[in-house]
């Protein structure tokens, strides 16, 4: 995070005199003051472009026809995320200031490794399979009944969810899940460059597997955690629990096979509602609504594999 410190300080904040004489680029209260504002910002700025992006470009819009989609969830969503942003934004900069200060295993670059160039491929695999196992736990037990209720009921009110939905979490619970990518480069060498470079791409990521869009390739289906898989977690609870992959899931005995990829989906619901005329619709969704909150808390069950 330092490359953007350094970025901020360089082009806006020394030459317009925004701080003190007094106080230098190095000043730990200048470090931190800066890093909440863009930390704030630019969190705002990565979400409302990639979940926007995606909502209009990806996001199949007949499920918000789904009896499950609440009056105004977008809207709620939303606020929920400006609401919760600031409050994840404190102990984010906490992580980035032990980064910044230089207490990380972060370096500037590849010729300070004897791989040079190859470590890239392994850097990026090796954060995206340590952060996966990591945050499948994480949200694991974010489903216990003693800490559901007060960290992660929240993320589950949108059943099926918008991408606007993908950041709408307890500040807490979005602290939580993304503890993994900051103890990465404290446990393992890493380049700044892949760090911020990934550190974006676990956003886009967040958006994109609450985006609606089911499709997966063939080749790739019982591998990757995509949309459909933790679209079923929203509606199932404890189900698919993993970050980008089915393994720790298949692992942990907590994979279901995506309900869209059996014809059962969100959208399948929608277009079968479609034919069925008002009455059934309505009938319907109060029928499935009234299964929806009772499985929240009563159907957990960590299995000791």
């Amino acid at each position: 995070m330092d490359i953007v410190l350094n970025a901020v300080d360089t082009y806006l904040l020394t030459p317009n005199k925004v701080y003190p004489e007094a106080w230098s680029e190095d000043y730990w209260l200048r470090q931190t003051i800066t890093l909440f504002v863009v930390v704030n910002l630019g969190g705002a700025l990565l979400y409302f472009i990639s979940a926007g992006f995606n909502y209009v470009f990806i996001f199949d819009h007949r499920l918000m026809q789904h009896p499950k989609i609440l009056k105004n969830q977008i809207q709620k969503e939303i606020m929920y995320t400006l609401w919760s942003i600031p409050f994840m934004g404190i102990l984010t900069v906490v992580m980035f200031m032990l980064e910044v200060r230089g207490h990380s295993q972060l370096y500037d670059s590849f010729s300070e490794s004897q791989l040079g160039w190859l470590r890239l491929p392994w850097e990026v695999l090796s954060f995206l399979f340590f952060t996966d196992m990591c945050i499948y736990w994480i949200h694991r037990y974010l489903h216990h009944p003693l800490i559901y209720k007060h960290l992660h009921k929240g993320h589950h009110m949108w059943k099926v969810p918008t991408p606007f939905a993908s950041h709408a979490f307890h500040p807490i619970d979005g602290f939580l899940q993304s503890l993994p990518y900051h103890l990465y480069p404290f446990i393992f060498p890493l380049h700044k460059g892949v760090y911020l470079t990934m550190f974006v791409f676990v956003n886009f990521w967040t958006v994109s597997i609450h985006d609606g869009d089911y499709r997966v390739p063939d080749a790739i289906k019982p591998f990757i955690n995509g949309s459909a898989h933790h679209t079923d977690h929203h509606l199932f609870y404890n189900y698919n629990y993993g970050q980008f992959f089915t393994l720790w899931d298949r692992l942990g005995g907590s994979f279901r096979n995506p309900s869209s990829f059996e014809g059962n989906g969100p959208l399948e619901d929608v277009l079968k509602l479609a034919n069925t005329g008002p009455l059934s619709c309505q009938s319907k969704a109060k029928s499935e609504m009234n299964l929806g909150p009772s499985s929240e808390e009563n159907n957990y069950n960590l299995r000791k594999r």
